[in-house]
């Protein structure tokens, strides 16, 4: 299971505890792991090279992280300046992931290395023959002295890349302590990942990538039955679509939490919701107003309704019955649903056919035996406790590694020009 926690540790909390509970049902006990920027549990490298095989991981990378620091990017994509950036970005990554079989092919150090200087950068990158034709647009730029036209192609991926630059951050980024592919049958997983609502621009951006490379990972055959849920996951941006589109077939279930159906139009863009809205086979629904229950509604579908009108005069009483074709669960109904009230349709199975699929119902909680649960929880264990020197060393010697690299490979190639 892979749980996006927007409010951490509230999701997190009710994962590890139920998976106490039920140890005794699994063949294999999955590992639990949590990834959580305010306190340290877990360590994780995203841009694992054991699972960058090609520069197109590189370049999907790249661009799952830029658009989830610019939000506004994702609707101006094919733009010649925002395809700069995810080029550049996609080149760091790439070089990083070629050099010495990848030991420091991770986003810190990839952060770290954008922030070169120009005389330097350009060369360096140049050394990786894969990258170069990624390189030669900005190389030609820099060598005709075409500075404006090279900021806007590097500066706005430069700067959004360095709002992540923090110690704790590439701590926790710098480490490997399991790998993203949680349904391998041999090492299974529960990750949940934690962000911060007040923190949203920057932990949304590098959560973003977490999934981007577990969606990679997971959508496989021959592995373990998974859950995906993501609370909030307008706030994330990756592009699950091919995922419910295909993933069934491979045994994952995807939950996607959505406050509003504007929500995903804001930060995706009108299309791209409207994908996801569309190709999700369940619908459950609290209470919605404006535009997100008229979709719901006319996606409930349309029954016959019967209706009896009475007509009294001075002389006599008449009754006439007839039948119209109405909505199912009017918007009406959606808008002024109360707290536990749900509608919703359900998808089945050639061999396992629902009668009644759209539903209109009540959750009736046992809240005294809810409270009593949440009391008994038992707190996420302390994983390891680490000083504020020792995160402030990884994050110096993140530095010194760009340093050495530029150093030794330019000095490298120098002499081999030189021979």
């Amino acid at each position: 299971m892979f749980v996006y926690d927007f409010k951490f540790p509230d999701l997190t909390l009710i994962a590890f505890n139920t998976l106490l509970r039920n140890q005794s049902k699994y063949k294999t006990v999955p590992k639990f792991y949590v990834i959580d920027f305010d306190h340290i549990y877990h360590r994780c490298n995203p841009l694992d090279p054991q699972t960058m095989n090609d520069i197109t991981d590189a370049s999907e990378s790249s661009r799952t992280i830029l658009l989830g620091l610019n939000k506004e990017w994702i609707k101006k994509q094919g733009d010649f300046f925002v395809e700069s950036g995810f080029n550049f970005l996609t080149a760091v990554i790439w070089f990083l992931r070629k050099y010495n079989d990848g030991i420091y092919c991770t986003l810190p150090h990839a952060i770290e290395l954008m922030q070169i200087e120009y005389k330097i950068l350009f060369p360096l990158l140049s050394t990786e023959p894969e990258i170069q034709v990624l390189m030669n647009p900005f190389e030609s730029a820099y060598r005709n002295e075409a500075w404006e036209q090279l900021e806007g192609q590097i500066a706005s991926t430069k700067i959004g890349m360095a709002r992540l630059s923090s110690p704790m951050l590439y701590y926790v980024l710098s480490g490997n302590d399991f790998t993203l592919d949680i349904n391998n049958p041999d090492a299974p997983k529960i990750v949940c990942v934690g962000n911060n609502p007040q923190k949203l621009q920057i932990l949304g951006a590098v959560l973003s990538l977490f999934v981007s490379r577990m969606l990679r990972l997971v959508n496989a055959k021959g592995k373990l039955k998974s859950s995906l849920i993501f609370d909030e996951y307008p706030t994330i941006y990756c592009d699950i679509s091919p995922t419910i589109a295909t993933a069934r077939g491979n045994l994952v279930s995807s939950t996607l939490g959505i406050q509003d159906y504007s929500q995903m139009k804001r930060d995706y863009g009108k299309e791209s919701a409207e994908v996801v809205f569309n190709i999700v086979g369940n619908i459950i629904s609290g209470q919605v107003t404006g535009d997100t229950a008229k979709l719901l509604s006319e996606r409930f579908g349309k029954i016959v309704q019967k209706r009896e009108s009475i007509s009294i005069n001075r002389n006599d009483t008449s009754i006439s019955k007839s039948t119209q074709l109405d909505s199912a669960i009017p918007p009406s109904k959606i808008s002024s649903l109360s707290s536990g009230e749900f509608v919703g349709m359900v998808a089945d199975n050639p061999d396992q056919k629902i009668d009644l699929k759209v539903f209109h119902a009540e959750i009736i909680n046992d809240h005294d035996a809810l409270k009593k649960e949440m009391d008994s929880y038992i707190p996420l264990p302390e994983v390891r406790k680490v000083s504020t020197e020792e995160i402030q060393r990884n994050y110096n010697r993140i530095k010194e590694d760009i340093h050495r690299i530029a150093k030794d490979r330019l000095e490298s190639d120098e002499l081999r020009h030189a021979a």
